[in-house]
């Protein structure tokens, strides 16, 4: 399919979206029939190659999507974005790569099975956050060890979209054989939600409340099939390909700031006030008439506009030139503009707009919430300048507590 039509594929699966949008923020529900859109356009299968029956899309192509998406519901492109993460790495990984790092040929028949359930509706999460360490792979406390030719996972996952809605998940956990003192050897496991434990339902933040993203429970066993390449990759791919776990998140964020400048837009198109006047009776007027107003409206324009550039073109050096150090870069600019643009655009227009806007109901109040979780999404806005400032100084990112992106 064409970029085109992709868009076109994305601007009629969010028009079905944006009117459910309030509704799962307010009952912090699993998007269901969002989801079932997405099952039915084919998009699951956007990132899936053609040979496999997908659309076989790149990266930049899964950037404007997940944009389109974003303006109509934030809380479900990210679920969408959960599941890119797990089959746009699946099939961007090079096989020449995964022979090289000692994966049984096996492991590739079993990719292109996970990758063509997608294409048939099978919908995928990541599970890495845990207490403790957030995102970062390297702190990890949920365990695995073999037992008798199969992998025991045991743990606990803080939060996980979606969460006893999915197929299957993509759990990182770490060698119990290893010392945790030493390098951790860090693994990801695709594991089927039969074999996921007790389910928290205690999912109730601010924004992005239609993730449900519950932690849970995990103590299975999974045949070895379920192992995803090699032991130990997983920080591996976290430096070589950061686009998915990074820049991904970047697109939502820049399609919720679209959405805020929508939001506010409609709002003062609508809004009357009372202008007071020297001599005479004074007069409602538009609250588009004034300046300072306006004047939000356009940074906010400027500020998003850059950071949906942004994200575009971390996309095609991610298309062009994975794995280059560049490109590393770019990828950690997008998530750093993105995450930081939508909450100060979502928070100066809503000052603009004043309280009216902020009252619960109001698309702009919604918004708002939502892009509040832009600059906290891993990596956080912090992390992602400390790589960057890094990068300038040619040092390592990772010196200090908690510096480490991954």
């Amino acid at each position: 399919m064409t970029s085109s039509g992709l868009l076109s594929l994305a601007e009629e699966v969010g028009a079905a979206w944006a009117p459910r949008a309030a509704e799962y923020d307010r009952t912090a529900a699993f998007p269901q029939a969002d989801m079932d859109d997405l099952r039915s356009s084919g998009l699951l299968g956007l990132l899936v190659p053609d040979r496999l029956g997908g659309m076989g899309a790149g990266f930049e192509d899964y950037v404007r999507v997940a944009v389109r998406l974003a303006r109509s519901s934030g809380a479900s492109a990210l679920l969408f974005n959960m599941h890119a993460s797990v089959t746009g790495a699946l099939a961007r990984v090079p096989d020449d790569l995964v022979r090289a790092l000692g994966a049984p040929q096996s492991f590739l028949a079993t990719r292109d099975e996970v990758l063509e359930r997608a294409v048939a509706g099978a919908m995928y999460g990541v599970a890495i956050s845990e207490i403790g360490a957030g995102p970062r792979l390297s702190a990890l406390q949920t365990y695995y060890r073999k037992e008798d030719g199969k992998y025991r996972i045991r743990g606990r996952k803080s939060t996980c979209s979606g969460a006893g809605h999915l197929d299957a998940y993509l759990v990182a956990a770490r060698d119990a054989a290893v010392p945790e003192e030493g390098s951790p050897r860090i693994s990801y496991f695709l594991v089927p939600n039969a074999d996921i434990g007790d389910v928290e339902q205690r999912w109730d933040p601010l924004g992005m409340r239609g993730t449900a993203s519950n932690g849970f429970t995990i103590d299975a066993c999974v045949d070895e099939a379920a192992l995803l390449g090699v032991e130990g990759i997983a920080l591996l791919l976290a430096h070589a390909m950061p686009e998915w776990l990074v820049a991904s998140y970047a697109a939502v964020y820049v399609g919720v700031a679209q959405a805020a400048i929508a939001a506010a837009a409609a709002y003062v198109g609508a809004a009357l006030v009372r202008e007071p006047a020297n001599e005479g009776p004074a007069r409602e007027v538009g609250l588009g008439s004034s300046p300072w107003v306006r004047q939000r409206l356009g940074r906010a324009d400027a500020q998003v506009e850059a950071a949906r550039l942004a994200v575009e073109e971390a996309g095609r050096q991610v298309d062009a030139n994975p794995g280059d150090a560049e490109t590393s870069r770019a990828v950690y600019r997008a998530k750093l503009l993105a995450g930081d643009t939508a909450f100060e655009v979502a928070a100066s227009l809503a000052e603009a707009c004043g309280l009216g806007a902020l009252m619960r109901g109001s698309d702009l109040e919604r918004i708002l919430r939502d892009a509040r979780s832009g600059a906290v999404m891993p990596p956080s806005s912090d992390i992602a300048a400390n790589v960057l400032g890094a990068a300038v100084l040619g040092t390592d990112p990772g010196v200090g507590l908690g510096a480490r992106p991954w």
